[in-house]
């Protein structure tokens, strides 16, 4: 029995506003499903991020249904969760993944919680963020329970775990439960793929290179899908990797030997089929920034699909110092690092997405997260103060006749 892993193909991006961009991401997905189909495996699980936007474009729906079938007409079942794209984070909203279950495609949810593919068991659930960790490490815990009855199973999510994430995480390593012989992760773009619990615990990076700081990665490990044997005692996995369309090209130049760097590019990117993105940064400026650019501009822009440049002038601070200075903080970062002087993990949690969300002008999804918030945290104590209101009237009723009975908020909490 063998399966293919992948997630965060994000169908629909349209990177730095770029059609060409949206439309190699189509062609790696298209790719993707065409290898998989290759390599004759039993199911595919898709970890989250199927789709950029939580209402897709027809273009991004098409391509998806394209891959679906054919997987389908090779008798190849897709398993999938919703990522944080996926969905907006609104009560009641539901994942663009539905519109495919007709389609064959098995949609792991709160409700359908877990299937099973021979006898393997399959479970999993959507993203959670962080301020509702209460509730998602409680549904783990169950779905831990239902794993313990059998020999082989995986467990779906798409979560930033504290040990491969940084500020943001969702969850602690200890927080994950160890019962399970396959971790199908999604969320982190960089591929990870590391022991844990009873087998393997893996990311197996997005699709395509979704922001700029994922090339690196890329030139290192590939992007793809992971492909895994379950066949022995444990799980073994094998990273397939797919070329991407486009290639980012990072290049740094001196100034004073600009005429040469340029050149030097220019000859390293006149053949390639499609026109990269350049990230280029200009080191020593000591002229207008906007003449540089323009000369940069006359000499590489038929060659490339979008040139990002970052100059650092003579005389100031330049960008890589200023980012080490900070130590690599944003805003939400900063805003992280702030917050964990007052101690209330839940209430930090739901500040940091609050401004995620407000900062996107997303309100309404920042209104229902509160209201979330308010649901889980406080409605079960409101609850219990209106019952010991009425506890405290009763009893001060029986004393005084039927006289009015103030109650103080210390009687209360008594």
């Amino acid at each position: 029995m063998k399966f293919a892993h992948l997630a965060d193909t994000h169908l629909g991006y349209r990177q730095f506003g770029l059609i060409e961009r949206e439309k190699d991401f189509y062609e790696v997905f298209e790719k993707v499903i065409d290898k998989i189909i290759e390599e004759k495996v039993d199911f595919v699980i898709h970890s989250g991020d199927l789709f950029e936007e939580a209402v897709p474009s027809p273009n991004a729906l098409l391509a998806f249904q394209k891959g679906l079938l054919k997987l389908k007409g090779s008798g190849i079942p897709m398993y999938a969760i919703a990522g944080d794209h996926d969905v907006a984070m609104r009560k009641g909203s539901i994942p663009p993944q539905v519109i495919f279950k007709k389609l064959g495609l098995k949609v792991i949810s709160p409700i359908n919680t877990n299937y099973m593919h021979g006898d393997i068991f399959i479970a999993g659930l959507p993203y959670y963020p962080s301020s509702q960790g209460k509730v998602l490490k409680s549904k783990l815990s169950e779905l831990s329970k239902k794993a313990a009855k059998h020999e082989k199973s995986i467990l779906v999510l798409h979560q930033g775990i504290d040990k491969y994430y940084g500020y943001q995480y969702e969850l602690e390593m200890g927080e994950v439960p160890d019962n399970f012989n396959y971790y199908a992760m999604g969320h982190i773009h960089k591929y990870v793929n590391d022991n844990f619990g009873a087998g393997k615990l893996v990311y197996p990076g997005s699709g395509e290179i979704w922001k700029t700081d994922e090339w690196e990665d890329c030139l290192e490990n590939g992007k793809g899908f992971v492909l895994v044997d379950f066949d022995g005692p444990k799980p073994l996995t094998k990273r397939v990797k797919v070329d991407i369309p486009r290639e980012f090209i990072k290049r740094s130049l001196d100034y004073n030997n600009l005429e040469s760097g340029i050149a030097g590019i220019r000859e390293t990117i006149k053949d390639f089929d499609k026109k990269p993105i350049l990230d280029l940064t200009i080191n020593n400026v000591d002229s207008d920034t906007g003449i540089v650019y323009d000369v940069i501009k006359q000499e590489l822009e038929d060659l490339s699909l979008m040139i990002r440049p970052t100059f650092n002038v003579v005389g100031e601070e330049s960008i890589d110092e200023i980012v080490n200075q900070n130590e690599a903080l944003g805003p939400k970062e900063l805003l992280t690092e702030q917050l964990k002087g007052y101690g209330n993990g839940d209430v930090n949690a739901l500040a940091i997405e609050l401004f995620d969300y407000l900062s996107k002008d997303r309100t309404d999804e920042a209104k229902e997260l509160v209201d979330q918030y308010f649901e889980d945290h406080y409605k079960n104590v409101n609850d219990n103060v209106e019952f010991k209101i009425e506890e405290v009237k009763k009893e001060d009723s029986q004393k005084n006749g039927s006289k009015d009975v103030q109650v103080t908020f210390n009687e209360v909490l008594k």
